[in-house]
């Protein structure tokens, strides 16, 4: 098995496992032989494991194999041709930070609410849609050029997102969009990564989605918010459909980051102990940094991260005044996070084209200036291919101590946006970061409250999480206090914006 050497011990264990369960599920990886689905016949299973661990190769090596044996990989966003011998794979994530952290590292996953509604596409931009997808010819379509057609597939090929490569060839949502469907019939095998975070309802609508489902998961995350028992829904399945990986794999084992996450697994270790062994591990590895201060400038690429909601409202303020922001307008330069789309159901397309843009809840995004009609925003879209979108917005910006927030820009109705300075660590699960500042005393005061959520102390739940956040660099923050910025807020680093006509186009649509 080619697989095997590239897996740990551990990982090779659970790879087998998975590879029996799909076996009873007709689907042979060994041989790549596929049989259709057996009605009535259902199998749950889960591989739990700490960051770094694996998880993510483990079921990015899975999805090869499965694509390799025959089997199609269902998305939101397009589905093929239904054929009664097809089986089908689809990989989700509870929320669209988690599954465009899986896209970024080239898995087509998509969110669990998208595999729910289809859309209907017209009859001639769905040749475009099969041809991709390799289910047909290459098309040749009235008023697009070769051209585009190849931009189209140089996307697809890296995305795997249908919606994203007509975009790429110069098409709207509403252009290829002309409905939304419920999903009517149920769908094969479905791939939850993220588990950590599905709540019981959630998990009982996958099971009747999905006869065959795989659960990816990480048990010393912060369980849902609206979860009562404070557990983890794959803490429900017997053990032997549960395979655990411990050896750690993500950025190799010298990781004196992952080194302090696992040290919280030391039920011995309280609070004091850990903070000790951060300031040790800063002193001889600058990949921790022992901070007394908020580095504020940081803050507009990488938000700080907290437990208290209040204790982010602050921050998000000092880092405006400190810049010298306006109350009654945004800076250039300054960082927002999309909270969703407010658009009624009926405009389901113009909300697939905001998506297909990257103007997904969560998503991280910088402030360019105001858009060419009132309400609108030109805004560059952190990670995304073509990051520079211009869209109606609806901009919120609390202050402390009062119930209504700031609201600088509004649309009547488009993308909504909070401010991006500091977010909570419940909020930044599934997310990244090359650099990550953590405000420790948050993670204190969680402490001296002495609550615990599935057995484990809360506060190592989220000091756990937070450190996670980190890819390269953990700034673990112990002072109240903040920075001066060294320059002003800037966007020259970022891509050139697009021709006007296109940000026309854009508003005009969104």
């Amino acid at each position: 098995m080619t697989s095997a050497l590239t897996l740990s011990h551990d990982q090779a264990e659970a790879f087998d496992s998975i590879t029996e369960l799909l076996r009873g599920a007709g689907i042979d990886l060994d041989d790549s032989l596929l049989t259709p689905p057996r009605d009535g016949k259902s199998a749950v299973a889960a591989v739990i494991g700490k960051a770094g661990s694996g998880k993510t190769l483990l079921l990015a090596e899975l999805v090869k194999a499965l694509e390799a044996a025959g089997v199609d990989i269902v998305s939101g966003d397009y589905e093929g041709k239904k054929r009664p011998d097809r089986r089908t794979l689809a990989i989700l994530a509870p929320t669209n930070k988690a599954a465009s952290v899986l896209r970024m590292r080239g898995v087509p996953a998509t969110t669990i609410h998208r595999i729910i509604y289809t859309p209907v596409y017209d009859p001639e931009y769905e040749k475009i849609a099969e041809w991709l997808s390799g289910e047909g010819e290459k098309p040749e379509i009235e008023g697009l050029t070769e051209e585009a057609l190849e931009r189209a597939f140089a996307f697809y090929q890296l995305h795997k997102s249908i919606p994203g490569a007509l975009a790429a060839a110069g098409l709207r949502g509403s252009d290829f969009i002309t409905g939304w469907k419920r999903r009517d019939e149920p769908l094969d095998i479905g791939f939850i990564d993220e588990s950590s975070m599905l709540d019981d309802k959630q998990f009982e609508d996958l099971k009747e989605i999905f006869p065959t489902l795989v659960l990816f998961g990480d048990p010393a995350q912060l369980a849902p918010v609206n979860k009562g028992g404070g557990g983890m829904v794959f803490e429900t399945l017997p053990p032997k459909s549960r395979f655990e990986l411990s050896r750690v794999h993500r950025q190799q084992a010298d990781n004196p980051i992952l080194d302090l996450a696992h040290a919280l697994a030391d039920p011995a270790m309280g609070f004091e102990d850990f903070e000790r062994l951060v300031e040790e591990t800063a002193k001889r590895d600058d990949r921790v940094v022992w901070s007394q201060r908020v580095e504020v400038d940081l803050m507009a690429r990488s938000p700080v991260l907290v437990w208290r909601n209040a204790t982010r409202i602050r921050l998000i303020n000092a880092f405006r005044q400190v810049h010298g922001a306006p109350e009654d307008a945004l800076l250039e330069g300054e960082p927002l996070v999309c909270d969703g789309i407010e658009l009624p159901l009926k405009h389901r397309k113009k909300r697939l084209d905001l998506e297909a843009r990257g103007l997904i809840k969560g998503a991280q995004v910088i402030y360019l200036g105001p858009g060419r009609k009132p309400g609108f925003s030109r805004l560059h879209v952190m990670g995304a291919e073509d990051p520079q979108v211009s869209a109606a917005s609806i901009v919120k910006i609390e202050k402390p101590d009062e119930e209504e927030p700031f609201i600088p820009y509004a649309a009547r109705m488009g993308a909504t946006f909070l401010h991006g300075a500091a977010v909570t660590i419940h909020k930044a699960q599934g997310s990244q970061w090359e650099n990550v500042q953590v405000f420790a005393p948050d993670i204190y005061a969680a402490a001296r409250m002495g609550r615990s959520e599935a057995g484990q102390p809360l506060w190592k739940r989220l000091a756990y999480v937070a450190v996670t956040r980190a890819s390269e660099r953990l700034f673990w923050v112990v002072r109240n206090r903040l920075a001066r910025p060294s320059d002003s807020l800037r966007t020259d680093d970022l891509r050139v914006a697009p021709a006007p006509l296109k940000l026309e186009q854009a508003e005009g649509e969104t």
